[in-house]
């Protein structure tokens, strides 16, 4: 493709969270809609979008080495374009390293995509890093088609300023979408396929609004009006913030029957100095009491966590003290990560960074407790009867695989089609998923 040539095909590579995974695919939507075609891989795509993550370290490292690889055998390169969260925190800085991008464009200004392709594509190159994103949603297409489980972003933006954490600096302060929009994407995405949707957030339970009456509603009242979408099966919701779990939302999980048993909640650490110095306004205990209310109104569900080991100045003795939360909480999965400084953050500045053979070491202790909770739940649920959803089909011939209500993969072998709702018998299970039998 040469320079005066407007891209014919495209290929989107979506790194990190669930938010990207959904920013990905609008961005696919947009472009599609200009007369683009979608290629299976980069080696096939006149445009390559890298949408990237700025949450783990050496995420700008593995920007410049993901363009490198875009290098053809010929000595050609696709027309480049660098989103996301890594573009709108280091724009200038790619744009002056890497000659080969045309195009930077930040989370928020992504709808402005294909008129920036265009001009890139007339030799010019683009950078875009202005944070409008009410502007963003209301030029985005209509949702058309979706797989049986389909993203929805409500909510993007973090006020919390967590002393670890890029996102309000990436991603901006936090904006509500408007409930109507929500309410006629959902209506959408169910139309093109969807039984299940999961709402997304930088901090999802702080969704506020206003319903079609004029009345102010949160989280819970959002998936009460979602729920009467007929043909939705499910809905689930991350990530959510202890300071926003109220009680509201809390009610919500015993009186929705179409939201599931399943609450993803970071704690990040079980030490309470550790937890100030991250700037989390929750205690251990206060996040444990919090656990144990929403387990009185739902008794089964499912409880996910975020930890960061290695945080500066963590002792010995303050990562026990995560670990004793975590057999306190008993976590169906969780996601833990090794502390890694963010430039800008305020704790990339703090003393007391620990030695990464130390955090290797407080990793795997941590994850080993994990993972046996993890699996101790996945045995719990063996010999309950629940209804999977067939998200694709397995490797086996006649075998598929989908998620139960508490966001487990269940594999099961018998005639099933795409987002059908199956009832099955947990008969196995394993670390990472379980073995049903279809009920005739």
């Amino acid at each position: 493709m040469t320079s005066s040539t407007p891209p014919r095909t495209f290929h989107v590579k979506s790194f990190g969270c669930q938010m990207n995974v959904y920013d990905g695919e609008r961005m696919a939507e947009l472009l599609t809609a200009q007369g683009m075609h979608a290629a299976d891989d980069s080696d096939g795509a006149d445009l390559v979008v890298l949408n990237t993550c700025h949450i783990r370290e050496r995420a700008t490292e593995k920007v410049y080495s993901d363009i490198g690889r875009l290098r053809r055998d010929d000595g050609t390169t696709p027309l480049i374009a660098v989103a996301g969260c890594v573009a709108q925190a280091e724009g200038a800085e790619i744009m002056a390293r890497a000659p080969s991008v045309r195009v930077v464009v930040g989370p928020q200004s992504y709808h402005r995509l294909p008129e920036m392709v265009a001009a890139a594509a007339a030799g010019g190159r683009e950078t875009e890093t202005e944070m409008p994103a009410e502007a963003k949603f209301a030029a985005l297409p209509q949702r058309r088609k979706s797989g049986p489980s389909a993203f929805l972003t409500i909510q993007e933006g973090c006020d919390k300023f967590c002393t670890y954490c890029v996102v309000p600096y990436t991603r901006g302060a936090e904006i509500s979408r408007p409930f109507a929009d929500l309410i006629d994407e959902a209506k959408a995405l169910v139309d093109g396929g969807a039984r299940e949707i999961t709402l997304l957030g930088q901090n999802v339970n702080a969704w506020t609004g206003h319903d079609t009456a004029g009345r102010a509603v949160g989280l819970a009242g959002l998936a009460h009006n979602l729920a009467k979408i007929h043909d939705l099966a499910r809905i689930r919701y991350t990530t959510s913030h202890p300071a926003d779990m109220d009680d509201a939302l809390i009610a919500a999980h015993s009186e929705n029957a179409k939201l599931m048993p399943f609450l993803h909640l970071p704690v990040q650490s079980g030490s309470d100095r550790v937890l100030k110095a991250m700037n989390r306004s929750h205690t251990a205990d206060s996040y444990v009491r919090l656990i144990e209310r929403v387990r009185a109104g739902r008794p089964d569900i499912a409880i996910s966590g975020d930890f960061i080991v290695g945080f500066p100045g963590e002792t010995e003795a303050e990562f026990a003290e995560t670990l004793s939360l975590i057999d306190v909480v008993g976590y169906a999965q969780a996601f833990s990560f090794k502390y890694s400084a963010r430039p800008g953050t305020p704790a990339a500045g703090m003393a007391g960074q620990i030695a990464a053979d130390v955090m290797d070491d407080r990793l795997q202790r941590l994850q080993a407790h994990i993972n046996r909770d993890q699996l101790a739940f996945n045995l719990a649920t063996v010999g309950r009867r629940c209804t999977v959803l067939v998200e694709r089909p397995g490797r086996q011939p006649g075998q598929w695989l989908g998620k139960s209500p508490w966001l487990q993969s269940v594999h099961f072998s018998d005639t099933a089609n795409l987002g059908d709702l199956v009832e099955v018998d947990l008969i196995e299970a394993g670390p990472n998923s379980l073995a049903g039998r279809r009920v005739s």
